[in-house]
C-alpha cells in the first residue's frame, strides 16, 4: 500500500502584475495557509518521504511552509514538468519513485491535480488553494500505478476548515 499526498499550492498573489505567472508569490493567506497544512500533516502521522514540487514560485514557497511545518527533513524536489502540465506528466513521476518510498507530497496546480484525483479516486469536487488530499493506493511498486488503479481517497481537507 502507497498514500500519495495530493496538495494544491496556496494562495498566491496578484498584486505584481508585471511578474510572470511562474514567479507569482503567495499573498498573506497562503502563507498562512501552508503552514496549517504542515502541522495537519504532522498531527495525522502523514509527514512524507519525499516532497516533489512543481517550480513555480508559489508552489515551491508553499512546499517549503509545509515541509518545515511537519518536520520534513529532506530537500523539496524540484520538478519544471508539474507546471503547465497535465496528468501523465504527475503519473511519469510517481512511476519512476523508489518502491522504499510509502508516502510521498506531490505540490502543483489545477486543474492537473482535480484531474489526478478524479482518475485515482474518482473525486469530482472542487480542489481550491491549499487543499490537501489523502489517497491510500493499492499497489507495492509505484510502476505498477495505472489510470485503473482503483485508489482510496481517505481525506481531502481544504485550508477554511483546518
Amino acid at each position: 500500500m502507497k498514500t500519495l499526498l495530493l496538495l494544491r499550492h496556496a494562495k498566491s498573489s496578484w498584486g505584481q502584475p508585471e511578474l510572470a505567472d511562474h514567479n507569482r508569490p503567495l499573498n498573506k493567506r497562503g502563507k498562512s495557509d501552508a503552514p496549517l497544512v504542515g502541522k495537519l500533516l504532522r498531527k495525522q502521522g502523514l509527514v512524507p518521504e519525499r516532497i516533489i514540487s512543481s517550480t513555480a514560485q508559489r508552489a515551491q514557497d508553499t512546499a517549503r511552509l509545509v515541509a518545515e511545518a511537519c518536520g520534513y527533513e529532506g530537500e523539496v524536489e524540484l520538478r519544471q514538468e508539474l507546471y503547465l502540465s497535465d496528468t501523465t506528466c504527475y503519473m511519469d513521476i510517481l512511476h519512476n519513485l523508489p518502491d522504499k518510498l510509502d508516502c510521498v507530497l506531490l505540490v502543483g496546480h489545477n486543474p492537473d491535480l482535480q484531474e489526478l484525483l478524479g482518475m485515482l479516486a474518482d473525486y469530482d469536487e472542487p480542489f481550491p488553494t491549499a487543499a490537501l488530499a489523502q489517497i491510500e493506493l493499492p499497489i507495492s511498486r509505484w510502476q505498477d500505478l495505472s489510470e485503473g488503479t482503483d485508489g482510496f481517497l481517505k481525506n481531502v481537507w481544504r485550508p477554511r476548515e483546518l
